[in-house]
């Protein structure tokens, strides 16, 4: 993978050719990998991310006529051209609703903002469950936080991207992804509070303990536009209400077993997911703390029955990634990402990576699934200008 330098570069070249002119900056901001924490942010609860190497990278110039002109190395070659003062929810289409939803949203806040010339590369896969959307919310909002002089901070920022995917491009997730996206730092997987986002740096040093962090992308695209996402988040709500909490992240694990006798059989399970997954975000935060990132692994195998079994997220590819890779000495995997498909992630001893990868490979191809795609995930640093 080229760095960032290259990127910026490779970037600026491609807005000239396209736009005409020079930018005013280039800026990127990554995909992600939740550790652990999966389906709690929108329940006010808490997660554990970390940023990824891959990022959208996007250079922008300011317009002074209102227009918004979008071009997107991976669309289909045209310029999607956007009045600012006419963007609204709905009409906007593909991906770019994405980084209209943003400039829309920062409108809502009543910002001064108007348009842009914009051109944008991506090398976080899309419908792997790694925040291919979220990278490129939160690589527009820090570009127009400078291109506009906004001075957001970065939770500011997040909340902008979050809005944007909810009410612009309609998907009802919570802050984690964008929080993750603008707040990671090199080296460190973030513990969000999404209540308070409140953030705190948590060393997670893989290669000084012998470890690698595998991302199995498994080929199932998700979409989680699609309606399931947003019921299992009514059905949380539904659930908070009944038991009279503000949201779930209220309920402790040793009040548990008393809420779920008073729910109805369809919402128990889900609060007992979302309970106990807090429980594993704050039991990851010790072990990290403590310098023992290789413990981690029974945590990470224990969220992923959970979300297969509970939360009822996964599906028969990702349930075999989980099995062939701890089967081949992965020291624990899960399904991350809001499920129905996209990646796993499997901590193994650096020595046990690649066979780790072929067991699943193997395993993929008996089941006559499609080859997954094998990524290595490294702490890497969040949204920022680099050109």
């Amino acid at each position: 993978m080229t760095g960032p330098a290259a990127q910026a570069a490779a970037v600026r070249r491609e807005f000239e050719r396209i736009h005409g002119r020079a930018p005013d900056g280039v800026w990127a901001a990554p995909g992600r990998v939740n550790l652990i924490g999966e389906h709690t942010d929108y329940n006010d609860g808490f997660a554990l991310p970390m940023a990824l190497p891959q990022t959208t990278v996007l250079a922008a110039g300011r317009r002074e006529d209102g227009l918004l002109r979008l071009h997107s190395a991976q669309g289909d070659g045209r310029i999607t051209e956007l009045a600012v003062a006419d963007l609204a929810p709905g009409p906007v289409s593909g991906w770019a609703r994405y980084p209209a939803g943003v400039v829309w949203a920062l409108r809502e806040r009543g910002l001064p903002v108007g348009g842009a010339d914009v051109h944008l590369d991506s090398t976080v896969p899309t419908g792997a469950g790694l925040s291919s959307s979220a990278a490129l919310e939160c690589a527009v909002s820090v570009a127009y936080d400078e291109l506009y002089a906004l001075r957001l901070t970065r939770p500011e920022l997040a909340r902008v991207a979050q809005y944007a995917e909810n009410a612009f491009a309609g998907v009802p997730c919570g802050v984690m992804d964008q929080m993750a996206s603008v707040c990671c730092v090199e080296g460190s997987a973030l513990h969000l509070d999404s209540r308070s986002l409140d953030v705190r740096q948590v060393p997670f040093d893989l290669t000084g303990h012998g470890l690698r962090l595998l991302v199995l992308d498994t080929r199932v695209a998700h979409d989680l536009a699609d309606g399931a996402y947003a019921a299992l988040r009514a059905g949380c709500e539904r659930a908070a209400g009944l038991l009279g909490l503000t949201a779930l992240r209220d309920l402790s694990e040793a009040e548990l077993p008393g809420a779920l006798a008073d729910l109805p059989d369809d919402l128990a399970p889900l609060v007992r997911h979302v309970v106990t997954e807090n429980a594993r975000v704050g039991r990851a935060v010790e072990r990290l703390s403590a310098g023992e990132p290789e413990s981690l692994g029974p945590l990470l195998t224990a969220g992923h029955a959970s979300l297969r079994d509970d939360y009822r997220v996964s599906c028969p590819e990702t349930d075999l990634a989980v099995e062939a890779a701890v089967a081949a000495g992965a020291l624990g995997a899960r399904m991350t990402g809001g499920g129905f498909g996209g990646s796993v992630i499997a901590l193994v001893p650096a020595a046990a990576a690649a066979s780790v990868a072929r067991a699943v490979t193997d395993a993929f191809a008996a089941a006559g699934f499609a080859t997954p795609a094998v990524l290595e995930a490294v702490p890497s640093a969040g949204a920022r200008r680099i050109g």
